[in-house]
């Protein structure tokens, strides 16, 4: 590695660990808590943009201290705490009239319907079939073409 790309990579590794800031490649977290606030900046005095309720994923741009940077399932980004936040997996339907069903697939009973922007917990997955568990303890199978 020529000297030049060296001090090169060695300035970014010092300015991420002096702004606490590094890209976070991906990652998905959701939230943990009934209620977060979605925030302009990372910390409690910049502006709350919206909130959100228990189990909205986000995946995560950056992180700054104790703060998350997420996009969510429309694209908007904002500030999320990291106590408000979880590693676990969790989906939104992104549709309207979505079938949530006894079990994997078209042909079982739909137990209940549900409308884009809803926030599930996903306990776990079967081929295409996703099991889902509402924040009242409601659960069911969604197909993974109908969320995010």
């Amino acid at each position: 590695m020529s000297e030049l790309k060296l001090k090169t990579v060695c300035c970014i590794f010092i300015l991420i660990l002096l702004t606490g800031t590094a890209i976070a490649g991906g990652r998905r977290v959701a939230v943990n808590v009934p209620t977060a606030n979605v925030r302009s900046g990372p910390g409690t005095e910049y502006k709350v943009l919206w909130k959100v309720e228990k189990y909205h994923p986000f995946e995560v741009l950056e992180t700054s201290g104790a703060w998350y940077r997420c996009r969510d399932f429309e694209g908007d980004k904002g500030w999320v705490s990291k106590d408000t936040a979880g590693d676990f997996p969790a989906v939104i339907v992104k549709k309207d009239n979505c079938n949530v069903r006894e079990g994997p697939g078209p042909g079982f009973k739909t137990v209940f319907t549900v409308e884009r922007g809803v926030s599930f917990k996903e306990l776990k997955r079967q081929g295409d079939w996703i099991f889902i568990e509402y924040i009242d303890g409601d659960k069911g199978w969604i197909h993974k073409g109908l969320v995010w």
